[in-house]
């Protein structure tokens, strides 16, 4: 392990950012972040993972590397504050910081991130996570890509700290690609999980004796896919928010016509928001369908 440790910024402290944090922390790093407006649950989580509040002027000139872990909607906003308090302070940044990059946006969406900082003392790092947040011996994969290979390789090194980092080499790879596999993945794993969604909506709606038709078929026909939707459609539940955001990224990855696929997954997402925050009919069905399912196994 390297004899200078690291000093890193996280934000947000969400399920992610505060688990990556936790692994950091737990391996003698000093990980910052920024609170301001944030609840009390936010709060509590940064608590848990050790990580130290800032206000965003101080956690840019103490930070040698900024991770954004954010919802899709938030990535460029947060860039671009980074890099006006960098512009702000740049005869005080004594040493060269680099931003890393690790939401789900297409890589349209982290060329124009990257841009922000191009000609700057900043650094930039296009980062993937593939996987859920750390826990126990589970970690997520960061999967990595730059224009500058030191650079890669100096954020590839921070895998002595606990990270599971991944580089993206090779001839014509650069910042995009990471992006661009993170969208392929999602647009597998994600895009699945809203199609049994939207199907045992659809079913549900016809009658309710439609959608046990429906499972019943499944289990007999295709029990992987059975399994599949009930191992993940409870636990996308709570996150429908996020991914409603990295559906309309993914359509734009895709792009054309096909792309609308991902816009009507947004939808289908969106719906579940507005069914959690409003008469949860919805998630009483898909709840009721993988309890039945679950009996069936």
């Amino acid at each position: 392990m390297s004899s200078i440790v690291p000093r890193l910024a996280v934000v947000a402290a969400g399920a992610m950012g505060s688990a990556v944090a936790k692994r950091l922390t737990s391996a003698g790093c000093t990980v910052h972040t920024n609170l301001d407006s944030r609840s009390e649950a936010t709060r509590k989580r940064a608590q848990d993972a050790g990580m130290i509040d800032l206000s965003i002027d101080e956690l840019v000139l103490k930070s040698d590397w900024i991770l954004s872990i954010l919802p899709p909607k938030d990535a460029l906003s947060f860039a671009e504050k980074i890099q006006e308090v960098a512009a702000r302070h740049e005869s005080a940044l004594s040493s060269p910081r680099t931003f890393v990059d690790c939401n789900a946006v297409n890589p349209e969406t982290v060329k124009r991130i990257a841009a922000l900082f191009a000609g700057t003392s900043i650094k930039f790092v296009d980062a993937g996570i593939i996987g859920g947040p750390p826990e126990g011996d589970r970690d997520p994969t960061f999967y990595a890509s730059a224009e500058d290979v030191r650079i890669l390789d100096e954020f590839t090194a921070l895998s002595e700290y606990g990270l599971k980092i991944s580089p993206l080499k090779g001839e014509g790879v650069g910042i995009g690609d990471a992006s661009a596999l993170k969208m392929s993945y999602a647009g597998i794993t994600k895009g699945t999980t809203g199609l049994y969604t939207a199907m045992v909506l659809a079913a549900h709606a016809s009658s309710p004796a439609t959608a046990d038709a429906l499972m019943r078929e499944l289990r007999m026909s295709q029990p992987i896919l059975l399994d599949r939707l009930v191992k993940t459609v409870p636990p996308m539940l709570p996150k429908a928010y996020r991914w409603i955001g990295e559906m309309e990224e993914i359509a734009d990855f895709v792009g054309e016509s096909e792309g609308d696929v991902y816009r009507g997954l947004a939808k289908v997402y969106e719906r579940i928001e507005k069914s959690i925050a409003g008469d949860q009919e919805d998630i009483a069905t898909l709840i009721n369908f993988v309890e039945k399912a679950e009996k069936l196994r």
